[in-house]
């Protein structure tokens, strides 16, 4: 080593250059369409009519073609206010689609006063237990009245 240098490095370039060693694919990832669950809180002054263009119009821009299951739960009473509105007509929505359409459709619902809140996850699987099988069930019966003959 003269004058404080070192050699040129031979060799590959370290890790940290190369994206720390991961081998990324051409094209980018492949877009699977997965089962979202959407929360609308609407603005309960609005028309049930309104309301339902509302849904078609944001629905529309999915641009998906299975079924979106609708859950309306009407008009109810706010946990809290939001802003001057204490009440607010709840929409739960079931949808199958690819995660590249969600920005424009999250972007259409920021923009529309009508929406006082929404959230949209990834639906994996129902609440609450499983359904129990007919042996599952007979099973349990048996067990209630073996336990009320111990009495």
């Amino acid at each position: 080593m003269v004058g404080g240098t070192s050699p040129p490095a031979s060799g590959p370039p370290p890790a940290s250059a190369t994206g720390g060693g991961r081998i990324r694919p051409q094209g980018g990832l492949p877009l699977v369409s997965r089962q979202y669950e959407a929360v609308y809180i609407f603005d309960s002054a609005l028309e049930d009519a309104a309301i339902t263009e509302k849904l078609d119009r944001y629905h529309g821009l999915l641009g998906t073609t299975d079924e979106i299951t609708l859950d309306h739960w009407g008009r109810r009473q706010l946990a809290y206010p939001i802003g001057k509105r204490e009440t607010g007509y709840y929409v739960v929505a079931r949808f199958n689609v690819e995660s590249n359409v969600l920005p424009e459709f999250e972007r259409a619902l920021k923009l529309d006063d009508g929406v006082l809140r929404y959230l949209i996850s990834l639906h994996e699987r129902e609440l609450g237990a499983p359904p129990m099988t007919e042996e599952q069930l007979a099973a349990r019966r048996n067990a209630d009245d073996d336990d009320e003959d111990e009495e």
